[in-house]
This record gives structure tokens, C-alpha cells and sequence, in this order.
């Protein structure tokens, strides 16, 4: 269906707005839809009418049967009204339901009835508008909800940003207290590394040349050991720096550089004048009698850590007690050696027969004093030669082993045979040193020269060259160890003896090996000295003994004193 209206006054324009709007409502044209119908129209014909002219506004429409569709509307310039060439103006709308163009009713001529009419036009602008204030206070309402999940999100932000830091900061402290406790960790085990190096040596030259080895370049650039030799070497300061002597006097650890190293326990110096560019630690190594010396380093980098200088300080305290140690193991060692030594015999020179002796001490640790060898004549013109072992190392063996000698030789005046010897020294033993023992081997050459009566204790049997170069081991069934809490008579065995025959006696440390046990060692002796010939031991029984020795001392780390007393009848 189609409707056109000529418009060529206001009047006009107004009655065409009114039927266009009452048409609208009457295909089902929304509120809405309409309003903004009647305010395109109105706009358009308030443009034609100051244009001027004669204008065409036409309404297409849908008809009563055709259902759902669309209206079109358009203005444009009437023909022959002196408009041409101007552009049509058009609008379509959709129609939800169908209509008939006389719904909307005759539109009023007279001027009362037209403004009636426009002011019920009104009604859609006013529907609109309430629907305007509607979405206003929706809009409001979504605004404040808006506003205020803005701030929520705003606060979330702010929380997730706070848990973030404080999960950052907890992950920082963790790694930290990670950190620390692997730093501890470390130093405790280089500590417990580096003392378990220190005290497995007993030579203090060797702990001083391990302590660089262990510290060079970890914990420090260099290491200086300063170690006093005398009682007022410390009080010297010839070139050694101003805080190792300061160190020296005052026994507190002493750091020099051109910046404070706030160490805990240690004091601040001026830079060393002898190496002003290099920061020096200055440790002394106390003991409980009296201080050895200081030591002196410098960093690997600018400075220490603290807790790896509180480190070096508990070193240097562990180094100074094994230094200590080593120095008193020294000392007794020293001193056990040259007391043994001064009581080793001069052996006596007896017609027919030579003798040769040999004692080595230990090499390594505290094993002098224990093994010893002797050679007296009795009043009968007999040779009593003896050599002997006393449990236990050190000064004390050695005391032990010249008071077993003294009274050795204060029984062999009575005359008394080897085996008597041995069990009046077994209860001498018992009664001086409970819990001391001893081993000995006594052989005693009849002034006749051809016989030979010998008796053992605990010890290793001696070894007889005959004069055809056999050998054999004396090990004719001997007594217990002296001094073990049980009585015994020592038997006796006697040998005849051929002009050239040699009786080798020894101790332990010269056949005994850990890995190995005794025999074997006693069988290399045994085959050792039958590889002599007898014009050899005639010729030269001293230069014999140490041929002697060396084979059998080769594979050996002398971890324990040897004797050996070589005892030859000429042929």
C-alpha cells in the first residue's frame, strides 16, 4: 500500500509527520523505532521547507495479508516544482505486524484539531524519554557496579601484588637461608677435612708445608708460617710484618689493610709497610704452654667473608694443637732414640768369635725405645749375648728396656743359664711393671767355644748358618712373654757348634710385615744368611750384617724399631 502527502507549508509538513507516526503504530512499529522515525521526518521537512518548493513525501507500507515487513519512506521534490536535480531522502523501518493504512485515522484539518494532534504525537517522545531514564539509571547502576568491582579488582590487584612480593621475599630468604646453611656446611667439612689432614702427621715440617696445600687458593691468596725457634724469636720484628709481631705479643689475631675488615675478634691495623697492598691476616697459634708462632695470610679476593675468617681462626687453632703435638712427639722421640742409643753396648771383642750389631729406629711414629741388644762375659769366660723387645714405644720402653738390662747383667754374675736368666727377669717384670711385657732371646757361648746353650721368651726363634751354608731355626719350644700374670720355669736347649756356624738374633721389626705375618719374614732371613759364604763372614762380619738388612728392609715402611746381633765362630 502507498500514501503521498505534498508539502508546500507547515501545516502540511506537520499533518504528513502526524500520519506517518499514526501509520507507524499502526504496522507495530516499536516506540523507539517510531520516535526516531517522526524526528528523521521532522528534521528533513524542516530542511525542504526552507529550501522552498513543492515536495512528495510517500509511504510505502505492507498490506493487510502480506505479514511482517518494512516501511519506506522518502521526500522528494514534486515534479515540475522547479526542484529537479535535488536528492531524494529515504528511510525504511521494519513493520512487526501487519496494518492497513486507514488505522491510522483522518489527520485533522482545522488548526485546533492539528495541534491536538501533534501534542499526542508527544506521547511516543515522552515514552522514550521514560525509557531514556530507565537505561539512565541502569546505566548509573551498571557505572557504581562497574566502579565498584573496579575497586574491588583494584584491591585484588594491590593484595596479589603484596602476596607476590611477600612470596618473592619468602622465596629470597629461603634461598639465602639455603645458601648460608651450604656455606656452613662447607667450611664445617673443610674444617673437619683439614684436621683430619693436620693430625695425621707427626713431623711439624710436614703440617707447616700442608697448610698452603690446604688453604691456597680457596680461603687465601698466600699462606706465611711464622714458627718461633727459640723462647724470644717472637719479639723479633726482622722480616716479619708489624701485626704478625703484634700478634706474637698480645696473642690476638690481628688484621692489616688499608680498610677496616671487621672481623669478629680480630684487630684493626694500618697497612703492612712491607706489602702495603695487600691485606694481611694475622693469626698466632696458641697452645696452653706457651705460643708456636703465626700465621699469616692474605685474601683470595679484597677481603674475607666473616664467617670464613671465624673459619681460618678455629684452623689455625687446630693447626697450632697438631703442631704442638708433633713437636712434643718429636722431642720424646729424640730423646728415647738417644737413650736407647746410649744404652746400646760396645760389643766386647772375645777370641774366635765376632760379633756384629745393627740397630735402626722406626721411621714412622712414636716406635723407638722398645727393641735393644747386649753382649757381657761371665766370670767363666763365657759370652752372654742377648737381644730383646719391650711392649710399648716411646721414653717409657726405653726406661723399661735399660732397667731389663741392668738386671739382666746383675743375674748373669750369679753364673745362671739362659733359661734361669730369663725366668728371674719374668718375675722381676712381674713385680716392677704389672702391665708391661717383654720378649727376649738369650744365647750364651761356652768358653769351650763349641758348644752353644740358648733360651727365648716369647720371641722370635733365632737362625743358626752351619758351616756348610744350611740353615736352621732354632725354635725348640720356648717360653711365654715376660711379665705375663702366670708363673714359668724357661727351658734351656743347648747346640754344638762348628768352627764358620753363625747365630743370627733379631726382633720382630726386622721379618714381621702386617700383610704377611712372621714366617715368611723368618724364611727370607734364614735363605739370606745361607747365601754367605763362610770365608765372607770371616772376612768381614760387620759389612755381612748390613747386606743382610737391606733385602729385607727394602719392602718396608720401618714402622718399627729392628735389631739385629749377628754372632760368628771363625772356621
Amino acid at each position: 500500500m502507498t500514501r503521498t502527502w505534498r508539502i508546500r507549508t507547515v501545516t502540511d509538513a506537520a499533518r504528513a509527520r502526524i500520519a506517518v507516526a499514526r501509520l507507524a503504530a499502526a504496522h507495530g512499529v516499536p516506540t523507539v523505532e517510531r520516535a526516531r522515525l517522526a524526528a528523521e521526518l521532522s528534521g528533513r521537512l524542516r530542511q525542504c521547507l526552507t529550501k522552498g518548493g513543492v515536495w512528495v513525501l510517500t509511504l510505502d507500507g505492507p498490506g493487510p495479508s502480506a505479514g511482517a515487513g518494512t516501511l519506506h519512506v522518502s521526500v522528494v521534490p514534486a515534479p515540475g516544482a522547479g526542484a529537479a536535480g535535488r536528492a531524494p531522502w529515504t528511510v525504511t523501518v521494519p513493520c512487526p505486524e501487519p496494518g492497513r493504512m486507514s488505522d491510522a485515522g483522518p489527520v485533522p484539518e482545522d488548526p485546533a484539531g492539528l495541534s491536538e494532534a501533534l501534542l499526542g504525537a508527544d506521547e511516543d517522545t515522552a515514552v522514550v524519554l521514560d525509557k531514556l531514564a530507565e537505561q539512565e539509571e541502569l546505566v548509573a547502576f551498571h557505572r557504581e557496579e562497574l566502579h565498584q568491582t573496579n575497586q574491588g579488582v583494584l584491591a585484588l590487584h594491590a593484595e596479589l601484588d603484596a602476596a607476590g612480593r611477600a612470596q618473592r621475599e619468602a622465596f629470597a630468604a629461603e634461598r639465602r637461608a639455603r645458601e648460608e646453611a651450604e656455606n656452613a656446611r662447607r667450611r664445617l667439612t673443610f674444617l673437619a677435612d683439614a684436621s683430619a689432614v693436620l693430625n695425621a702427621s707427626l713431623n711439624h715440617d710436614e703440617i707447616v708445608r700442608r697448610l698452603p696445600e690446604l688453604l691456597v687458593p680457596r680461603y687465601a691468596d698466600r699462606v706465611d708460617v711464622w714458627l718461633f725457634d727459640q723462647e724470644d724469636d717472637r719479639y723479633r720484628p726482622t722480616s716479619h710484618p708489624r701485626a704478625a709481631v703484634r700478634a706474637a705479643r698480645t696473642g690476638r689475631p690481628q688484621y692489616a689493610a688499608g680498610h677496616p675488615g671487621g672481623l669478629p675478634g680480630v684487630d684493626d691495623q694500618p697497612p703492612s709497610a712491607l706489602d702495603p697492598d695487600r691485606p694481611l691476616l694475622c693469626v698466632p697459634l696458641l697452645t696452653r704452654r706457651a705460643p708456636l708462632g703465626v700465621l699469616t695470610l692474605s685474601p683470595p679476593g679484597e677481603r674475607w667473608d666473616p664467617d670464613d675468617a671465624l673459619m681460618l681462626l678455629e684452623l689455625a687453632r687446630r693447626a697450632a694443637t697438631a703442631i704442638d703435638n708433633a713437636r712434643r712427639f718429636e722431642h720424646n722421640r729424640d730423646i728415647a732414640e738417644t737413650l736407647q742409643r746410649a744404652l746400646l753396648t760396645e760389643l766386647p771383642a772375645t777370641p774366635g768369635l765376632s760379633l756384629a750389631a745393627r740397630y735402626l729406629p722406626a721411621t714412622h711414629g712414636l716406635n723407638i725405645g722398645g727393641d735393644w741388644y747386649d753382649a757381657f762375659r761371665q766370670r767363666d769366660g763365657g759370652l752372654i749375648t742377648v737381644i730383646g723387645d719391650v711392649t710399648g714405644h716411646g721414653l717409657h720402653a726405653a726406661v723399661m728396656m735399660s732397667q731389663l738390662r741392668t738386671a739382666l747383667r746383675a743375674y748373669a754374675v750369679d753364673g745362671d743359664s739362659p733359661g734361669r736368666l730369663l725366668t728371674r727377669l719374668h718375675g722381676y717384670l712381674r713385680h716392677l711393671q704389672p702391665d708391661l711385657f717383654a720378649t727376649a732371646v738369650i744365647a750364651r757361648f761356652h768358653p769351650d767355644g763349641r758348644s752353644l746353650t740358648w733360651a727365648a721368651a716369647g720371641h722370635p726363634p733365632p737362625v743358626l748358618r752351619l758351616p756348610g751354608g744350611k740353615v736352621r731355626v732354632l725354635d725348640a719350644k720356648p717360653g711365654a712373654m715376660l711379665g705375663i700374670p702366670l708363673r714359668q720355669d724357661i727351658a734351656d736347649h743347648t747346640e754344638r757348634l762348628a768352627p764358620g756356624s753363625t747365630l743370627a738374633l733379631y726382633t720382630d721389626g726386622l721379618v714381621e710385615r702386617r700383610a704377611r705375618g712372621i714366617d715368611p719374614g723368618i724364611e727370607r732371613l734364614a735363605a739370606t744368611l745361607g747365601s754367605f759364604g763362610s770365608a765372607e763372614l770371616d772376612a768381614d762380619l760387620e759389612d755381612s750384617a748390613d747386606r743382610i738388612l737391606h733385602p729385607l728392609l727394602s719392602d718396608s715402611e720401618r714402622d718399627d724399631d729392628v735389631c739385629l746381633l749377628l754372632c760368628h765362630l771363625h772356621g
